[in-house]
């Protein structure tokens, strides 16, 4: 049978693609465009979860599939019908990447809160076996807050420095999930993901200045400014959601985890790790 991987080229995806292929599945590997150059091993099909025609060819004759939640609060899929195009091409086993937001403030109506709660919903009540990853802070967000400040200015604007957080490597994430679809023990589990260590943004920075070999400046600004900072690359809301944390956090220890470790058996990438494996993309 095969293991159907939407996102199959995102941070995440890609991850849990590789994870697969190296633990013996047959793996379909789905992307919204064509891949370019070669893909070994995997079989690359382009469809798209906004795009409900698209779905049966991409399931065929799988039997596992790992699905992304909500990526943008303004294009949100239509979950109703992905799970019944799963549950049509005989899909039993679903791994869904979530959101902590869904269980720090279970009464919130926070968009990110909101939409990922309706797509677990949707999956609890499809009568697939499902496994769900909710992720707090993704490493890979200060690549995206932070990356072009430091290539062109070598400096990164921060309101609260001493912010904390605990960034999960998306190394970790896919782990968890390659592990929940190729191992038993997993049907009906709900995981909440933290990285094992509490860092302040501004001891982030410095780690990537290690990484990349200079260090960094950081440059303090006001709420406001951070907002506007962060609303270049994420939604107004979510940017908003993301600066509030900040504040929030303000020389509060973060919430961390070991469920990485404990489920896979293999320890958590720290954050430093994680600037390594990106030092390009900063440099």
């Amino acid at each position: 049978m095969v293991a159907v991987v939407f996102g199959a080229r995102g941070n995440v995806g890609r991850h849990v693609a590789d994870g697969l292929l190296a633990a013996g599945e047959q793996v379909r590997a789905v992307s919204r465009t064509p891949a370019t150059g070669p893909t070994p091993g995997y079989e690359a099909v382009v469809a798209d979860l906004d795009r409900p025609e698209t779905l049966p060819a991409a399931l065929d004759g799988a039997d596992k599939l790992f699905l992304y939640g909500m990526l943008d609060p303004q294009k949100p899929y239509d979950i109703e019908k992905v799970t019944a195009a799963a549950a049509a091409a005989g899909i039993r086993q679903v791994v869904l990447l979530s959101s902590v937001a869904v269980v720090l403030d279970p009464a919130a109506d926070h968009p990110v809160a909101r939409l990922n709660r309706t797509i677990e919903q949707a999956v609890q009540r499809s009568g697939l076996d499902w496994t769900f990853l909710r992720p707090g802070t993704f490493a890979t967000n200060t690549r995206t807050w932070w990356a072009e400040s430091i290539r062109t200015g070598n400096v990164v604007r921060l309101p609260y420095p001493l912010a904390q957080s605990a960034p999960v490597h998306e190394k970790d994430i896919a782990a968890l999930a390659v592990t929940a679809l190729t191992e038993p023990g997993h049907s009906h589990q709900a995981y909440t993901v933290h990285g094992a260590e509490s860092l302040t943004l501004r001891r982030q920075v410095e780690h990537i200045g290690e990484a990349i070999g200079r260090p960094i400046r950081v440059e303090h600004v006001s709420h406001e400014q951070a907002r506007a900072d962060v609303a270049r690359t994420m939604h107004p809301v979510v940017a908003e959601a993301i600066v509030g944390q900040w504040a929030a956090a303000d020389g509060v220890a973060a919430l961390t985890s070991v469920i990485a470790e404990k489920i896979t058996g293999a320890p958590a990438h720290a954050y430093a790790q994680w600037a390594v494996d990106h030092a390009d993309d900063f440099r």
